[in-house]
C-alpha cells in the first residue's frame, strides 16, 4: 500500500525535533550528511528527506538553538526586582547555561562562524543576531518602566552592548578559562550595562581615522 504523504505540519515538527537533537551533538558543523545521520541515529536519507541539504540543517538548528536562549533570558527577567537586580539576574542565567556543557551555546557560536562564509545562512545568522538583541532591548525596557529607572540611552544601544560584551566573555571561557577573571568581567558587564542605560558611564570618543 502507498504511503500517505507527510503532511506540512507534521513534516515541520519532525523538522523541529530533529533540529533539537542535532544540537544536543557536538559534531554537527564537522561532519557530512552521514555523520549528522549518525548522530542523530537515523538513516543519511532520512536527514535529506527531513532537511534537505546540510545548510538546511545548520539553519533548523540555529533557528531552535536561537528560540530556546530567548525562551531562557525571558525566564531569567525576574518581575519584581529593581532595573540594576534585572540585569544582573539576566547576566547570572545566561552565565550559568554557558557553564553547561549541553547548553548548545558553543555549538552556536561554531555555526554562527560558519554562516559568517556561507551566504545561504545570511538569514539565519542575522535572525539569531536581531532576536536575542530584541528580545534583550524588551527586558530592558520592561524593567526600566517597572522601576522607573531612566534611561539615557535606546534600550537597543544597552542590549547591544550587553549581548556583546557578554559573547566576549563566553569565547573567553571556551579559549582561556580563568574563574577568577571571568567573575570579575561578568560583575564588569553588569555593572557598566547598568551605568549606560543611565548615563553615568562616561564615554570616550574613540578616533576611528
Amino acid at each position: 500500500m502507498p504511503r500517505a504523504p507527510v503532511g506540512a505540519g507534521r513534516r515541520s515538527g519532525r523538522r523541529r525535533a530533529a533540529a533539537g537533537r542535532a544540537g544536543a551533538g557536538t559534531r554537527a558543523t564537522a561532519g557530512s550528511t552521514r555523520a549528522i545521520a549518525a548522530e542523530l541515529g537515523v538513516a543519511q536519507a532520512t536527514v535529506h528527506y527531513t532537511f534537505g541539504t546540510k545548510e538546511d540543517l545548520y539553519r533548523e538548528v540555529m533557528e531552535h538553538l536561537t528560540a530556546e536562549l530567548i525562551a531562557q533570558v525571558e525566564r531569567a527577567a525576574p518581575k519584581d526586582a529593581g532595573f540594576e537586580e534585572t540585569i544582573a539576574a539576566l547576566a547570572g542565567a545566561l552565565w550559568r547555561a554557558v557553564r553547561e556543557p549541553a547548553s548548545g551555546r558553543q555549538l552556536l557560536i561554531e555555526l554562527t562562524m560558519l554562516a559568517l562564509r556561507t551566504p545561504s545562512l545570511e538569514a539565519a545568522r542575522q535572525g539569531h543576531y536581531r532576536g536575542v538583541i530584541e528580545v534583550t532591548a524588551r527586558l530592558v525596557t520592561e524593567a526600566a518602566e517597572r522601576t522607573g529607572y531612566r534611561l539615557v540611552q535606546p534600550a537597543e544601544t544597552v542590549a547591544r552592548f550587553f549581548v556583546a560584551s557578554f559573547d566576549g566573555l563566553m569565547l573567553q571561557v571556551l579559549c582561556v578559562p580563568d574563574e577568577a577573571a571571568e567573575r570579575v568581567g561578568l560583575n564588569a558587564l553588569v555593572s557598566a550595562t547598568v551605568a549606560l542605560a543611565g548615563g553615568r558611564l562616561e564615554l570616550m570618543d574613540v578616533r576611528l581615522d
